[in-house]
């Protein structure tokens, strides 16, 4: 078996361990919130002790702990959440179906917007150390890292929506009836929030690393060849000075997919962070239990991803393998 492939089953494998563990924390964390759904269910009435107890029996809520944590892994592994609590019975699949599409396109255009843009102001930061840009560069990178997102959030809104101009919709109340490629004027505000909370981290690592690469030997002797300084950089100092950076793009996408929370509340957005403050309220355990090991699979992917993408880019990981 070739080394890659034998190693990428190993990560896989501690993938579907974490996974496991994963399930025992969400569903011991779930059922130690205090009330539960037939409560959230009847209200007032909850007083009424015979039409509690008669609601939790036909929710399954009067099963011993461990028959109903082993009943829900089982159809978890064959796909299927169970049914919402709180939700008309409809299944958790169906519920989520378009909450999870609305969060990937938000997530995947503030990636596709933030990776590059990181990218391009870390390298010319590193290649411009200690200049006007490069000052101003830190300075805006370190005032954005320290802000939550919900603050920008509240900036741009200011800015942009209400109080300077009033160029963009505040509230990104999207319609799942709708294409989203007629909505995507209501994507602007949460994804420039996302991006700029995600740049600051992703440059700052890309500027420290290439100017770790930029001050070793074959940077030097490359320079000493006469090639150009933008060959030097961008054929010889970034592929190296990127791989290090790999693993917090990874852990940024990471926290797109499970910290936007907050940027949507903020902004109304009807996606998977709106969907768990919801389920939460509501106790519906089902729904909660699958938002979050969908975004712990989405941790696990990623770093399995960065892993893999760190070893092919880096020679000298690739050759240890053999």
């Amino acid at each position: 078996m070739p080394p890659l492939v034998k190693l990428m089953l190993i990560r896989l494998g501690l993938g579907l361990l974490t996974l496991l563990l994963v399930t025992l924390v969400v569903f011991a964390a779930t059922q130690a919130l205090p009330g539960d759904a037939a409560k959230a269910i009847l209200g007032k009435d909850s007083a009424n002790v015979a039409r509690y107890e008669a609601l939790r029996k036909e929710l399954g809520l009067n099963r011993p702990v461990v028959t109903q944590y082993t009943s829900w892994l089982s159809g978890v592994v064959r796909g299927n959440f169970g049914n919402s609590l709180v939700g008309g019975g409809a299944k958790v699949t169906t519920l989520l179906r378009s909450r999870i599409v609305n969060s990937a396109t938000l997530v995947l255009l503030a990636a596709l917007i933030s990776i590059p843009i990181s990218i391009f102001i870390g390298a010319l930061s590193a290649i411009w150390r200690d200049s006007r840009f490069d000052n101003v560069v830190n300075l805006a990178n370190l005032s954005l890292a320290a802000l939550p997102e919900f603050v920008i959030g509240i900036a741009l809104v200011l800015l942009f929506a209400t109080a300077v101009f009033k160029w963009l919709p505040s509230v990104s109340n999207i319609d799942s009836l709708s294409p989203l490629g007629s909505q995507m004027l209501l994507f602007v505000l949460p994804v420039a929030t996302l991006v700029l909370a995600v740049i600051p981290y992703v440059s700052r690592m890309l500027r420290a690393s290439t100017v770790e690469v930029l001050e070793s030997e074959y940077v030097m002797m490359a320079r000493l060849k006469g090639l150009s300084e933008s060959r030097v950089l961008w054929h010889h100092a970034l592929p190296n000075a990127i791989v290090p950076t790999i693993q917090v793009i990874a852990i940024n996408i990471a926290w797109l997919a499970g910290g936007i929370v907050t940027v949507e509340y903020l902004f109304g957005f009807p996606g998977i962070g709106s969907a768990l403050v919801d389920a939460v309220a509501n106790r519906d355990m089902p729904v909660v239990q699958a938002l979050c090991l969908l975004i712990a699979a989405v941790y696990v992917v990623l770093n399995l991803i960065a892993d893999i993408l760190t070893i092919l880019i880096s020679p000298r990981l690739r050759t240890g393998l053999r």
